[in-house]
């Protein structure tokens, strides 16, 4: 949030800083741009090897976003979600029903192979990313029910992500529930509850570093997606065509169904424009690691295409940011 839109001036600095948000649509491009032909300087956000006090830096790194989104939340702005029961689970019954039928029908549409096809329809059928509620953010739209959807289809997703994913893809998926809703406290829950703490005992603190938060968040998406599309570089070249095009139409019917279904449920502008973020926006980095899982790549009697499956959740990680940030902007501008 800037400076003027809290009616102050801005200075040379906010306006720099307002003109970088308001752009975060082309700096997400350019950064995938720049990890393609420069790998190196993103994997290292994605590949593991780093640990800060025995937490990976990718973790960290989506901690300190959800930190930021908490500083710009009050416990007053949790409490309206008692009061608009009907979008959270209007958003959470959509994640679940839009995508995952999309991505089925996408894949029978194009006559992906196997391994492309599982893939498209695993991340399909995952929760939301975290990465939705940096989105949401930055589109104005409604971040605590965000953050609420992106937990609710978390603890959803522990049934619903195999038996869908069983259901349209032929096959379960082993998927570890305890280290999933672990990994959604730690990495969301616990940094957006200790940054809405922080706003709510040290206002004045909060409202200057609320200045340069888009930007710190932002920077850290373009990290994060870098390091994924560099990682899976070699996977992408080989299937580039159908690939772009299967995660690109998913993840577009996802934002349009999204926010179309949400209009015609009777939610207002903010509530289908989280929800549309929220649908769009699948974790994409679930479910890249539960299609590398050996449980998951036996199931295949193919290996070439049990190497495939994972590939789709990389590009997928892409698109979503892309086509996100392309509406973030866009609202953000609308008011």
């Amino acid at each position: 949030m800037s400076l003027v839109e809290r009616g102050r001036p801005l200075t040379g600095a906010s306006m720099m800083l307002n003109r970088i948000t308001n752009n975060f649509a082309a700096l997400t491009v350019a950064g995938v741009a720049l990890a393609w032909v420069w790998p190196a300087g993103f994997t290292w956000m994605t590949a593991g090897r780093i640990a800060v006090a025995g937490q990976p830096l990718l973790s960290l790194a989506l901690g300190t976003v959800m930190l930021a989104m908490g500083l710009t939340l009050t416990f007053e702005d949790y409490r309206a979600l008692a009061r608009v029961p009907r979008a959270l689970l209007a958003g959470v019954g959509l994640q679940f029903a839009v995508m995952p039928l999309s991505g089925f029908a996408i894949a029978k549409a194009l006559g992906l192979e196997p391994g492309l096809a599982v893939g498209l329809i695993l991340v399909a059928c995952c929760p939301g990313g975290t990465a939705s509620n940096v989105v949401t953010y930055i589109a104005r739209g409604h971040v605590a029910l965000s953050v609420a959807m992106t937990m609710a289809s978390t603890l959803a997703a522990v049934v619903l992500t195999p038996l869908l994913t069983g259901w349209l893809a032929g096959a379960y998926v082993e998927i570890d529930r305890l280290n999933l809703l672990t990994n959604m406290v730690s990495i969301v829950l616990v940094p957006v509850v200790a940054g809405t703490l922080l706003n709510t005992l040290f206002p004045r603190a909060a409202e200057r570093v609320n200045a340069v938060l888009p930007l710190v968040a932002i920077v850290l998406v373009i990290l994060i997606v870098g390091g994924i599309v560099g990682g899976a570089k070699a996977q992408i070249a080989e299937h580039a065509g159908v690939l772009l095009l299967a995660t690109f139409l998913l993840h577009a019917l996802g934002f349009a169904l999204g926010y179309a279904l949400a209009r015609a449920l009777g939610l207002d502008e903010v509530e289908a424009r989280t929800i549309s973020i929220e649908v769009g926006m699948q974790n994409s980095g679930l479910g890249s690691g539960l299609a590398k899982t050996p449980a998951f790549a036996a199931q295949f009697a193919d290996a070439t295409q049990a190497a495939l499956a994972p590939v789709p959740a990389a590009i997928s990680a892409v698109w979503h940011v892309v086509i996100g940030s392309l509406l973030a902007g866009w609202w953000r501008r609308r008011g």
